[in-house]
């Protein structure tokens, strides 16, 4: 006997909370995009490396929101025979590409750091104070856009780490100007430079790490296969043995799980798999399962006739989840050993 079981939840409230996301993604692109215009002329006119460094690191961050804005808008188009998961992992796939471009930044700033200590120019500082003022004002504005908006969002945290390095590098620019203002001393730009720098590589590496477990199918940190298989086999005593167990995510807020067990003689099958969805459910209410259960003393009766054997292997591929499930969070047990 085999019988498959889906599950969905959350879908109205992700649906919402992602276009609220996606306006305020729309407004601190539009925000970064005017400034950039803005440093870049400010940088050039005043010589300052910081601000000319803050200025490709605005047209960074132009590039990586308008990204991640079309990444959301792809994400949204429907699944296809094609693509039967959709495009939700475009999101993903774009806070990688994010986050390379973060590192080869860095690498740009950081030479250009190392030229400038050996080679001053002249900077106006005034100017270089007005234009670093108006950026920090700029940032700050996309800042708080971003952090309203959906914290799972991997595509957004790359957006946001994007400004948060930018908005540094304004507060850079703006003590360099000081400095240089008050002291003319001129090595605190480049310096001030590779402080920023070191800043933005440790968020980038942590970035690309946590997109790159997504890409490679890695399990959620909450739902690992070991932690499962003791909650399963310890909530649902009917359960014989789990044949078959993957966990993965589509992206962090849509993690996957199929299992493929064995149930003991005489157990039912409807309730077995709604007491499984409820125990895993428990801990990550957005779960997506999917579970294949055979029944071997089922499947070795063989029916009165076969019509009759066809007729309950098509019902068996229709068993529904009856029972609700909670939605309360919580850490799942470690593994025991008895199992």
């Amino acid at each position: 006997m085999g019988a498959h079981v889906h599950n969905h939840s959350g879908a109205a409230e992700c649906g919402h909370h992602g276009e609220a996301a996606t306006r305020r993604l729309a407004w601190a692109t539009v925000v970064i995009v005017v400034f950039f215009f803005v440093e870049i002329i400010g940088g050039w006119l005043s010589h300052s490396l910081a601000l000319l460094a803050d200025a490709g690191h605005m047209a960074t961050d132009a590039m990586a929101l308008l990204l991640a804005l079309s990444a959301r808008w792809i994400a949204r188009r429907p699944a296809r025979e094609h693509m039967s998961f959709g495009y939700h992992r475009v999101q993903v796939l774009a806070a990688f590409v994010n986050a390379l471009a973060l590192l080869a930044l860095v690498m740009w700033l950081i030479i250009e750091a190392f030229n400038r200590m050996s080679h001053s120019e002249p900077i106006d500082a005034p100017l270089m104070l007005s234009v670093a003022l108006i950026g920090l004002v700029a940032n700050i504005v996309a800042f708080f856009l971003l952090h309203g908006g959906d914290k799972d969002d991997v595509n957004i945290r790359g957006a946001l780490l994007h400004v948060i390095g930018d908005l540094l590098g304004s507060v850079a620019a703006i003590v360099a100007a000081v400095v240089i203002m008050a002291t003319g001393w001129l090595p605190i730009d480049p310096l001030l430079t590779f402080l920023v720098s070191a800043l933005i590589i440790v968020s980038a590496v942590r970035l690309l790490r946590e997109t790159a477990h997504v890409l490679l199918e890695g399990a959620p940190k909450n739902l690992q296969p070991d932690r499962i298989r003791t909650l399963v086999m310890d909530a649902v005593p009917e359960v014989d043995r789990i044949k078959r167990l993957y966990v993965w995510m589509l992206t962090p807020d849509q993690p996957q799980l199929a299992m493929h067990l064995e149930v003991k003689e005489g157990a039912d099958a409807n309730k077995v798999v709604s007491a499984i969805n409820i125990a895993l459910r428990e801990h990550s209410p957005k779960l997506f399962t999917t579970i294949q259960i055979d029944n071997r003393s089922l499947a070795d009766e063989p029916p009165e006739d076969e019509g009759e054997n066809k007729k309950q292997q098509q019902e068996n591929l229709r068993v529904v989840d009856p029972w609700p499930a909670p939605a309360v969070a919580g850490p799942l047990p470690t593994a025991s050993s008895d199992r």
